[in-house]
């Protein structure tokens, strides 16, 4: 079954919300408001109540990031100063313990940082194979709201954009 992204390019957000808002009201069957993307030259405050909540997956990794920081860090500084030529001298520990924490602290923030950027980056798709559709007139003063749908879906959903005056509709087979 082929699949094809439809980018519609409106003039301004009010007609793009108002074909945000048919297919919320799931007037081209199949296709939810969970897969518009929506492309815009500004930030918009009211995207986000069109569009509504989206899930932000770069916290989780910072938090994965920061707890294997500080368990890789405390048992990377424990295990190399206990293998170290071991030479306990008159009470000092083995393993101190104070000077460990500020480092165990450090590796978690380190560590906290890098798979926060790598996570960014990963989820920004900048490494995708192929570049998604896209048009230069996005970046100037157009609004582009892009979906993913099958063939069957697609004239529907061009129809819906001409509805809502589409000064530009792009679309792309995906295999």
């Amino acid at each position: 079954m082929t699949r094809r992204i439809v980018l519609g390019l409106f003039k301004d957000f009010d007609q793009a919300f108002a074909a945000i808002a048919e297919i919320r009201e799931h007037k081209v069957p199949g296709v939810s408001v969970d897969d518009v993307i929506l492309k815009s030259p500004i930030e918009h405050p009211e995207v986000e109540e069109v569009l509504g909540e989206r899930p932000a997956h770069v916290p989780k990794f910072t938090l994965a990031g920061a707890i294997f920081g500080m368990t890789f860090g405390f048992l990377f500084l424990a295990s190399a100063q206990a293998t170290f030529l071991v030479q306990p001298q008159g009470g000092k520990p083995v393993v101190p313990l104070p000077s460990n924490f500020v480092l165990t602290y450090e590796m978690l923030i380190l560590f906290g940082v890098l798979f926060t950027l790598v996570s960014f980056i990963v989820g920004a798709g900048l490494f995708r194979r192929r570049p998604p559709l896209y048009s230069e007139m996005i970046s100037l003063d157009q609004v582009g709201v892009m979906l993913e749908v099958e063939e069957e879906q697609a004239e529907a959903l061009k129809e819906l954009f001409r509805r809502h005056k589409v000064v530009e509709i792009r679309e792309e087979a995906v295999r």
